[in-house]
């Protein structure tokens, strides 16, 4: 997960209403087109049909007792069978005991149920469990079915929408520190890192915000925290593999196993 230092809960109040405050009064607003409000500003995420789609990652053992405990997010992504959350790979390589995904997670409360990984699907270099190569650190899972219904029919799905260039319109980042029980979220226009990594400069993102996915206006992930430095070492910014053409393969193999069943 994002490794940097946790910051107490009593601290943050403080620091996003200055954050806030600082942003408004210094006129950093998006520009028309992207439509969105202003940039580089961390709020808590409203729970909202699109904020649904985001959620938490915890061990199996605390299905029943999520209030806390939870160490990564992930996000529901479209797919045939309707089953499947995106994710960075550091965050389940090593799940060997089972994980469950609570999307809209709040307060220890459950609104669209637990649903429980029955499989990961990771680039060759994460497969074994180990660290692997920052420029791969993305993976997807699927989830069981609840009463017969599909996660994505519960909550929708975004587009996973790999070839996207970096910094084509601002985006959406939603993920939930391991330091509230609460998503936070912020909007801003991504930046290259490198020629395999992109940035983001939006405050507070600390550790348990990797696999947080990166939503723009057409309701498309071109992003997924984590990569460089597992996503980076500072709260103010965050990274993300850039979605070239391994993620596409990654993508194609979750959901052409996922029709086979």
């Amino acid at each position: 997960m994002k490794r940097i230092p946790r910051i107490s809960a009593t601290s943050r109040p403080a620091s996003l209403g200055a954050v806030v405050l600082l942003a408004l009064t210094s006129a950093s607003v998006a520009a028309a087109d992207d439509g969105r409000g202003p940039l580089g500003v961390t709020v808590d995420a409203a729970a909202t049909r699109q904020s649904a789609r985001v959620g938490a990652l915890f061990g199996a053992d605390r299905a029943d007792r999520p209030a806390g405990g939870h160490f990564c997010t992930a996000s529901v992504v479209h797919s045939e069978r309707g089953d499947l959350i995106v994710t960075a790979a550091h965050c389940v390589a090593g799940a060997d005991d089972g994980l469950v995904f609570v999307p809209g997670y709040r307060n220890g409360k459950t609104p669209y149920g637990v649903w429980k990984v029955t499989r990961r699907y990771l680039p060759d270099g994460w497969a074994e469990g180990r660290d692997g190569d920052e420029d791969s650190d993305l993976a997807f899972a699927a989830v069981a079915e609840r009463d017969g219904e599909r996660l994505e029919d519960v909550v929708g799905a975004n587009r996973f929408t790999p070839g996207t260039e970096t910094g084509a319109t601002a985006v959406t980042v939603t993920g939930y520190p391991d330091s509230q029980d609460t998503p936070l979220t912020c909007t801003n226009r991504p930046a290259p890192h490198s020629r395999t990594q992109q940035r983001i400069d939006c405050p507070d993102f600390t550790g348990g915000t990797s696999g947080s996915p990166w939503v723009n206006g057409d309701h498309q992930v071109v992003g997924v925290l984590g990569g460089h430095d597992q996503g980076g070492t500072t709260p103010d910014t965050s990274y993300s593999v850039v979605l070239g053409e391994e993620a596409a393969e990654l993508y194609r193999e979750a959901t052409g196993e996922a029709r086979e069943g």
